[in-house]
């Protein structure tokens, strides 16, 4: 049988040790059929076989392509005023009490067309793109209303069909009480686990359920209303929990058959535990930890001794994480989790598909796991958590296709037009007019 694509003069980090290394193979190759990994290994071994595209890759290294597992990328308007507040020393749990916070871009994504959130989105997405991310997860919460929820979910799965990355999508109704049902909370619990639930499953809108377990947010007896509904659906579970205290959330996952608990700065021995025991991924997410200045790491060394996987993401969000860089998120697992670089880089490909259902299929680069590669341009692997803005990114493969990455451009939100004054004239507008 033919292959579709060989990949010739290249290093391997397969990352596929069951011991937790890198897995290099130096002076290796990678055979592609039906958008899957035939074969790899050194290249002194490669079987006699013929194939439709050979491709020199001059000695760069391949990993799997990166998976970002935490973010918020559909939203619309900006936050960045909260920025300067943080910065002044106002907390985040004030500036939500006052109205701002995830409300602020609530108000913002409820005005916003099913278009802007899309194009939007795209950007941000492309920059995630320009860094490696062949997969990732985006979720909804920003609406906390139906038909806003639907449309973010909408925007997601449009991203899906038009850019080559791999889009999951989560349902996050559960992110903030919206204020037309501040005096009747079980209301809103109600509509999320019912009628929101069920109609974004009917349109097929949903590939898992997240929701925030905090004392700014909701309980453990309205995330279990929620998560008992959509585990009768089937659905893969998540959960944001211990951010700013020790809520039991890591338990309450746990005790959902969660497929991971994200943030988890508060979470004690016993939380950690109870993750291992339900083989739960703890997904750390250093750029809230940095954004909002906090101070009590996640219990690296308690998941580590535990053996919690600890998969990595940069929980890309207008307020409290503004990060597009996975790279940038790598060196903040590092240096202000104390990550080791192979722990960082593991955690955003073999755990981060854990913490998402998928390491059947990627994540590693194993036989008949989906060729989803990224080609860079370093010396060593430890490079992707060491420098800021290098670019090192050669090229991306999704499902064996080569991928050229996109122009990095950042948008975090629609601009307002330019006044009319201002606005340069189209190429159109400066011809001739034509006929009368």
């Amino acid at each position: 049988m033919i292959w579709d694509r060989l990949l010739r003069n290249l290093h391997l980090v397969t990352l596929a040790e069951p011991g937790g290394g890198w897995g290099m193979v130096r002076d290796a190759a990678i055979a592609i059929r039906d958008g899957q990994i035939a074969w790899l290994g050194p290249a002194a071994e490669l079987p006699h076989q013929n194939a439709r595209h050979t491709t020199d890759l001059q000695e760069a290294w391949v990993t799997p392509g990166l998976i970002d597992c935490h973010t918020h990328l559909i939203f619309a308007g900006s936050r960045v005023e909260e920025f300067e507040r943080r910065l002044e020393g106002v907390s985040y749990a004030e500036i939500a009490a006052r109205g701002g916070g995830i409300m602020a871009t609530v108000r913002a994504t409820r005005d916003a067309s099913l278009e802007t959130l899309v194009e939007t989105g795209r950007e941000r997405l492309r920059n995630l793109m320009r860094e490696g991310v062949t997969t990732v997860e985006i979720k909804s919460g920003y609406g906390l209303e139906t038909a806003t929820e639907l449309r973010m979910l909408r925007a997601a799965r449009e991203l899906g069909r038009e850019l080559p990355v791999s889009v999951i999508t989560t349902f996050l109704a559960l992110h903030a009480l919206p204020p037309e049902f501040a005096d009747d909370r079980r209301a809103y619990v109600e509509l999320v686990a019912g009628e929101m639930l069920e109609r974004a499953l009917a349109e097929g809108l949903v590939d898992m359920v997240d929701a925030f377990l905090e004392g700014i947010a909701f309980t453990a007896e309205e995330v279990g209303r929620l998560f008992r509904a959509a585990r009768g659906q089937g659905l893969p579970l998540r959960l944001h929990a211990d951010q700013l205290e020790d809520g039991d959330g890591a338990a309450l996952a746990a005790s959902f058959g969660a497929l991971s608990a994200d943030h988890l700065e508060y979470t004690s021995e016993a939380g950690v535990r109870a993750m291992a025991e339900a083989g739960t991924v703890a997904v750390l997410l250093p750029g809230a930890f940095y954004t909002l200045r906090e101070t009590r790491r996640p219990p690296v060394d308690c998941f580590r001794r535990l053996g919690v996987p600890m998969a990595v993401a940069t929980d890309a969000n207008p307020g409290s994480s503004p990060l597009l860089s996975p790279l940038t998120a790598l060196n903040m697992a590092c240096i202000l989790f104390g990550l080791r670089p192979v722990e960082a880089v593991r955690g955003m490909t073999v755990n981060a598909a854990r913490a998402l259902g998928l390491a059947s299929d990627r994540g590693s680069l194993e036989t008949g796991k989906r060729a989803d590669l990224a080609v860079w341009r370093i010396a060593h692997p430890a490079e992707l958590c060491c420098w800021l803005g290098a670019d090192p990114l050669e090229l991306l493969f999704i499902e064996g296709e080569p991928v050229v990455p996109p122009a990095r451009r950042l948008v975090p939100s629609r601009p307002a037009p330019l006044r009319p004054s201002l606005r340069p004239a189209s190429r159109a507008a400066r011809r001739p007019p034509r006929g009368r």
